[in-house]
């Protein structure tokens, strides 16, 4: 009975480390023979393969299973599955297809798997909603066990404190320009440990930053906006206001490698001359990934989200005006009968 009346909610603090852990299993280094990379081989790295599998058979066990439970919701549960599974395939093509390989010898590849894992597999896996359907594929026994440790006022506290817009939206940023700095990015990149932490921070950071402006309603914003409707209203304006600055210093950080007259990365010398290409265009080439595909996707979903809450707000505030001019008009109405006796 009790597991009945659990709520996706109660799952989410675990999202963000549960989502990365493919990140966590698969790195790529340049090694010492780089300079003639098997550049179009599949990387089928055996503990990647077991995450994904494992996260895509629960995800389907509890998507069955809820499927079965309630005839309710079935058309918001299959518009969450096509989302999963667009940013499970975003993850394989990422981490598994010869595009992982590529990455570790042209830049301009590795800017595209980086941007595959927080521009594309971020939201879909947050639209997803994954563990809340990942619970239901668990015993019936564990899951209020594991409902009543989540709700505890630490784990509340500490996701309140990761899903606010601010602490979000830093993370992110400071992920992305920290990791792209010279010196810890050639460190990443002769370092499996150092290499495997930047692409964990960077999709951790981007499921954070993309549940912000996708994810459920957090605690601060019903309580502190006056609920639901305010909620939505606040959401709408710190998720535009998100997205429009991440695209500014995105594109920001894009334009400076795709101007710079120099090559940042040293490292990829070698590898990229060995493909017959000019390390300075490639160099230029991954910067435009970063410039133009990057802001067009964060400026595309704050349009998008930007029409859809002023859609919703506009009929309410055009009741609400009218119910006010009303008013008003009664009341005066009211005051010149009583001058008037």
């Amino acid at each position: 009975m009790g597991d009945s009346r659990m709520r996706p909610l109660t799952i989410l603090p675990c999202v963000p480390l549960l989502l990365a852990l493919p990140a966590l299993a698969r790195a790529h280094v340049l090694s010492a023979d780089a300079g003639a990379p098997r550049v179009f081989a599949w990387t089928f790295e055996p503990w990647v393969v077991a995450l994904m599998l494992t996260s895509v058979g629960l995800y389907g066990a509890g998507y069955l299973r809820l499927r079965a439970r309630s005839q309710r919701g079935r058309g918001v549960r299959a518009r969450q599955l096509a989302a999963f599974s667009a940013g499970a395939v975003a993850l394989v093509v990422a981490l598994n297809s010869p595009l992982d390989a590529l990455s570790a010898a042209l830049f301009s590849a590795h800017m595209l798997q980086h941007e595959l894992l927080m521009i594309v597999a971020a939201p879909f896996l947050v639209l997803g909603r994954p563990l809340a359907v990942w619970l239901w594929a668990l015993p019936p026994g564990a899951r209020p066990a594991i409902g009543a440790f989540v709700r505890a006022t630490p784990c509340r506290a500490v996701w309140r404190g990761l899903t606010h817009p601010v602490f979000a939206w830093l993370f992110h940023a400071t992920a992305l320009w920290v990791w792209h700095a010279p010196r810890l990015f050639e460190a990443a990149l002769a370092s499996p440990g150092i290499h495997t932490l930047q692409h964990t921070s960077f999709l951790l950071s981007a499921l954070l930053f993309w549940w912000t402006i996708l994810g459920e309603p957090a605690h601060h914003f019903r309580s502190a906006h006056g609920g639901r409707a305010g909620s939505d209203a606040s959401r709408g304006a710190h998720a535009m206001l998100s997205l429009f600055t991440t695209m500014v210093h995105t594109g920001a950080l894009g334009a400076l490698l795709t101007l710079s007259p120099g090559i940042w990365y040293p490292a990829y010398i070698e590898t990229v001359s060995s493909l017959g290409f000019d390390p300075l265009q490639d160099q230029q080439l991954g910067g435009l990934v970063m410039w133009v595909p990057g802001g067009l996707t964060y400026l595309i979903a704050a349009l998008v989200i930007g029409a859809r809450w002023l859609t919703r707000r506009g009929p309410a505030q055009f009741v609400a005006h009218v119910s006010r001019a009303t008013q008003a008009r009664g009341v005066s109405q009211g005051a010149s009968q009583d001058g008037r006796t």
